[in-house]
């Protein structure tokens, strides 16, 4: 499918607004900038290699070198305009996208291929938001959204599939919204956020269940809107964003916090940052390969 097939309805930066790449250490509790740009607005930025991310922008997938901050295009020909829900695979090679069709793809990076993964079906469609690729490459871990009585964005719920595209499974049920769904490094549980708690519309807390569904646990319980649990791959942090009370989804261009949790001890999270940004900062795992720094983006307003 080619790139003017496909709805392009990518974000782009206000009138007046910048976008800033950073760099938190958990070691040091230092927050660098490693990027910043006025022309361009780049998303969820994932750490596949050591010294470089994969973000998304203008619909295409986008390479920062850290250590001469060069942005290139990563060229998929073909590929329809992706979002920011993508994800690495274990194997080195492959990355795992959503795109504006609703439909999730994989993509090859030594031989710029991409072939599709999610099927469409006429009597249930979904559209498709990844999240999670398991440990052994095996499974994905999306957030399935069904059409509601007043259009296409109906009941929001956790699913997984092989990366063939079967054998797929629904793992939550009903109206209250799940979302943001990703393996633990031990491949155990499936972190996700979740409305399930709160009789509140709109208030997300973190939770985590089984990779059958079972076992649902929640982490957080605080007036925050909490939203896309990251854990780094050495399992003894993990982040989230945080939005203000009475926030319904996950909007951009909002005061937000990142709050950092160590050792499992969600109930003692630190806030490391504070910024203006949601919806880009953190949709996906952003850790880097060693789990000592992660990244994120912000989107303020400047003068």
């Amino acid at each position: 499918m080619a790139h003017e097939d496909v709805q392009r309805d990518h974000r782009r930066l206000l009138p007046m607004q910048s976008c800033t790449v950073h760099i938190f250490d958990a070691d040091t509790g230092q927050t660098r900038e490693a990027f910043r740009t006025r022309d361009l607005l780049l998303e969820a930025p994932n750490w596949p290699w050591p010294d470089r991310l994969l973000l998304n922008g203008d619909g295409l997938l986008w390479t920062l070198d850290l250590a001469s901050g060069d942005l290139q295009q990563l060229d998929i020909p073909g590929l329809p305009f992706v979002n920011n829900d993508h994800v690495p695979a274990p194997d080195g090679d492959t990355i795992y996208v959503s795109c504006y069709d609703w439909r999730i793809y994989g993509v090859s990076l030594a031989t710029r291929r991409f072939w599709p993964v999610s099927r469409p079906a006429p009597d249930r469609p979904l559209r498709h938001f990844l999240h999670g690729v398991s440990l052994d490459g095996a499974e994905l871990a999306f957030v399935g959204v069904e059409p509601g009585p007043h259009g296409p964005w109906g009941a929001a719920n956790i699913h997984v599939m092989r990366t063939d595209g079967d054998a797929l499974r629904q793992l939550t049920y009903g109206a209250k919204p799940a979302d943001g769904c990703e393996y633990s490094p031990d491949g155990e549980w499936i972190y996700f956020n979740t409305e399930h708690f709160s009789a509140t519309p709109g208030h997300a807390q973190i939770a985590r269940m089984r990779r059958d569904g079972g076992d649902l646990e929640q982490l957080t319980f605080d007036a925050g809107v909490n939203w896309f649990p990251h854990l780094a791959p050495t399992g003894d942090l993990a982040c989230y964003l945080s939005y203000p009370e009475g926030t319904r989804g996950h909007p951009e261009n909002r005061p937000v916090e990142l709050q950092l949790v160590r050792n499992g001890d969600w109930a003692a999270a630190e806030t490391i940052a504070s910024l203006h940004g949601g919806q880009g900062t953190v949709n996906v795992n952003s850790w880097s390969p060693d789990g000592r720094r992660f990244a994120f983006v912000s989107y303020p307003m400047e003068s």
